[in-house]
């Protein structure tokens, strides 16, 4: 099974000399394609800063990450802004929409960063909210909708771009029980249906007992790495299927 991510030797510190904070400690992580992988921990466990050196949002002290095996860290900004717009996926607890756009006009924005003609990123747009059943929300503003709603579109946005990988960092912690289950269900059904590789940083138990395998973190270590389900060769499979169909119409855009 292909690495999608590794991270080697990852240190991460704040501040300087007295005031210097270590978030990280030498953390050694491979992410296989097709996986569902929960990372676990208390409140600065280190858990979200992991999550987002994984993810390209922030470069580590020391080490290095891997993406299909090329080092993403010798990469200049606007290199690693490519990539991380054509590769990845986000979910977060927060919103971050752009409350006065249409649901429309927020599932676009990656689709406007990466170039793509007018015409196309609507028709694109248009299918994300169809996998999420937003199809009736297209023209309302981002603050006529619920949380579920909300989130919603956020997984429309991140799905996009046909991501690799959607990183979602305690994707249901601001829903009700009722609309959690179901921002979870949509989730894993990308990661079991079309093999998109799922990373979810959470201290919800019972949702990371959802997931392939779970990471616990602690004081910025990696105290265990579990696998707790191997269902995993018919969701790689998918994802060749799915990378495929994403380079042919990546071609088609050409």
């Amino acid at each position: 099974m292909n690495k999608v991510i590794e991270a080697k030797n990852l240190t991460k510190i704040y501040g300087k000399k007295a005031a210097a904070f270590t978030a990280l400690k030498n953390i050694n992580l491979s992410i296989y394609e097709g996986e569902s992988v929960a990372i676990v921990g208390k409140s600065g466990s280190g858990k979200s800063t992991l999550m987002h050196i994984l993810a390209l949002l922030d470069r580590p002290t020391k080490g290095e990450i891997l993406i299909d095996g090329k080092n993403a860290s010798k990469l200049k900004n606007k290199e690693l802004n490519k990539l991380r717009n054509e590769r990845f996926g986000f979910v977060f607890q927060q919103f971050f929409m752009n409350a006065n756009d249409t649901v429309l006009e927020n599932v676009l924005l990656p689709l406007k960063i990466a170039k793509l003609g007018r015409k196309k990123r609507k028709k694109e747009a248009l299918e994300a909210l169809k996998i999420v059943d937003l199809e009736s929300k297209v023209k309302n503003k981002a603050t006529d909708l619920s949380g579920g709603q909300k989130q919603r579109v956020c997984i429309a946005r991140a799905i996009v771009n046909q991501p690799q990988v959607i990183f979602a960092d305690e994707p249901t912690g601001n829903l009700d029980s009722a609309t959690g289950d179901k921002i979870t269900d949509l989730l894993f059904d990308l990661n079991k249906k079309h093999g998109v590789t799922l990373i979810i940083v959470t201290h919800d138990e019972d949702l990371a007992k959802l997931c392939n395998r779970v990471v616990r973190i602690s004081d910025g270590k990696i105290i265990s790495d579990q696998t707790v389900r191997k269902d995993l060769k018919k969701a790689a499979s998918k994802k060749r299927e799915t990378e495929a169909a994403r380079v042919k119409k990546a071609n088609e855009r050409k």
